[in-house]
């Protein structure tokens, strides 16, 4: 180990040298270029040299907290619960003293009265008012038995939840202090990609590391009512929680997740912005849970294919693959293979910018919606209903009942076709529809299937195969063509390509 500290004092030594008369020679001769650029006036220089972080760290560093979580259970044959093996491989690599508690992980019992608290995990949060309101991650707290609040000055204080969602990933945490250094909260419309931004937090237990990074991308889609914040901030487990701070001393984020595939910092990394994080706050403050609006609809992106194949142009809005039975949308009249355009005057850009849009809606209001249909724009009222718990959809199986002849019409698409029978329009929920027998060809190239339900085709309904048969006689066979189809509850469009 001497060996090693020698061997790189000596090389820095060695570097020195050089790097001492290279500038001593650029101090004292400037080549015509710089002589000129002197007297000559020019662009200010996009960037001007790296920041110092030291002055924010002095203002935030006070208000933010490391979070121990415990939970009370039975001593187990390994060692303590609950702790990450490689939190232990990251002590020892760096030859730091392992901190008492950390252990490896045994099987965990069933907790008794008397059983004592355990230390379960590490992370991080940061002071929203001076009354001891902490903010921090949902998955930070989850789970708990206790809570162990420190502050930078070592003071420790147990807290308490006061409300969490998962939905967003946001917790706040009550502890019983007065006089705290609360954050400021930044605005989160002024950040821009490319902006310094730093991070406070716990990393691996670590209180109080400071890493710092830039803003990679915003509006990042990695969940339904969130966009988030991607940055290069090295970001670890024991970060979450954390504030994510611009060079204004501003807090504009939660640092939330990471994209790893070993579970240590790989070079991206999430944050919730902060004006969604404060809006479920104040929620989870008012009521201890958060309140959204939901219509009933399962969503799909529009592709590029189907808006220019439908006559909608470029892709845009959220298509409807599926109404819920005595939803808000089913009794709007929110069809299958409805794209919604607007919602509340709002431009639906995105499908994922749907279910944002209705969660921040309160639940009883009456909603404009604007939906492409078939060709053409329909405007409905849908009152919106309040979000409950997530349920897997039930999804529901085409029936297997006996064909009736089956027609030849869409011979040229690949596609046989068939009658639904009255069980199947029931089962089914259907006023209409033509089932596909068979699907080759093109249509099997374009994703149609046996059991599909085709409900338009061309932007014209096939309530029957006499009305399908009619629609595919005026088809241009050498041109592609949409079709509208059901698949169990779901709807979707698919393009057929006829063979060349």
């Amino acid at each position: 180990m001497n060996l090693i500290s020698e061997y790189r004092q000596i090389s820095v030594r060695k570097l020195m040298l050089p790097v001492a008369l290279i500038t001593f020679c650029a101090a004292s001769v400037l080549s015509p270029y710089q002589a000129h650029a002197q007297t000559t006036p020019t662009a200010p220089a996009m960037v001007q040299g790296l920041p110092d972080f030291t002055g924010l760290v002095d203002l935030v560093g006070p208000s933010v907290v490391n979070i121990r979580t415990l939970e009370r259970a039975a001593p187990s044959t390994g060692a303590g619960p609950g702790t990450d093996e490689q939190m232990l491989e990251f002590f020892r690599r760096f030859g730091i003293p392992v901190p008492p508690g950390l252990t490896p992980p045994g099987p965990r019992q069933e907790p008794g009265p008397n059983d004592e608290a355990r230390p379960r995990g590490v992370g991080s949060g940061f002071i929203l008012s001076s009354d001891g309101l902490i903010m921090t991650n949902a998955h930070v707290v989850d789970g708990a038995d206790e809570l162990l609040v420190t502050l930078p000055d070592k003071r420790e204080f147990k807290g308490k939840i006061v409300g969490t969602d998962r939905r967003t990933d946001v917790a706040v945490v009550k502890i019983e202090a007065t006089g705290l250094p609360a954050v400021k909260i930044g605005d989160i419309n002024r950040l821009r990609v490319g902006e310094w931004v730093m991070a406070i937090g716990s990393p691996y237990g670590l209180e109080n590391t400071v890493t710092a990074g830039i803003v990679s991308a915003k509006k990042r889609d990695t969940g339904d009512f969130l966009p988030f914040i991607q940055t290069d901030v090295a970001i670890n487990p024991g970060n979450s929680g954390g504030p994510l701070i611009n060079m204004r001393g501003e807090v504009v984020g939660i640092n939330s997740q990471i994209y790893s595939r070993s579970g240590g910092f790989q070079g991206i990394s999430f944050a919730i912005p902060i004006d969604e994080a404060v809006s479920v706050s104040e929620q989870l403050r008012a009521t201890g849970k958060v309140t959204r609006g939901r219509i009933g609809v399962r969503i799909d992106q529009v592709s590029k294919e189907v808006a220019e194949s439908i006559g909608l142009g470029r892709p845009r809005g959220a298509l409807v693959r599926g109404v819920e039975p005595d939803s808000p949308a089913s009794q709007a009249g929110v069809e299958p293979g409805d794209i919604i355009l607007r919602f509340d005057g709002k431009e639906v850009e995105r499908s994922v910018d749907l279910p944002r849009m209705v969660g921040a809606t309160k639940p009883g209001n009456k909603s404009r919606i604007t939906v492409f249909r078939r060709g053409s724009r329909q405007e409905l009222t849908v009152t919106v209903a309040e979000l409950e718990p997530e349920r897997p959809p039930a999804l529901a199986e085409a029936p297997q009942a006996p064909a009736p002849a089956a027609s030849v019409a869409g011979e040229s698409l690949g596609l046989t076709l068939v009658e639904l029978t009255e069980a199947q329009k029931k089962e089914l929920k259907l006023q209409g529809g033509v089932r596909v027998a068979k699907a080759d060809g093109p249509a099997a190239r374009a994703g149609l299937r046996e059991d599909d339900v085709i409900l338009a085709i061309a932007n014209k309904e096939t309530p029957n195969l006499k009305e399908m048969e009619a629609a595919m006689a005026g088809l241009d066979k050498s041109r592609p063509v949409n079709v509208l189809f059901r698949r169990g509850e779901w709807a979707q469009y698919a393009v057929i390509r006829p063979q060349r």
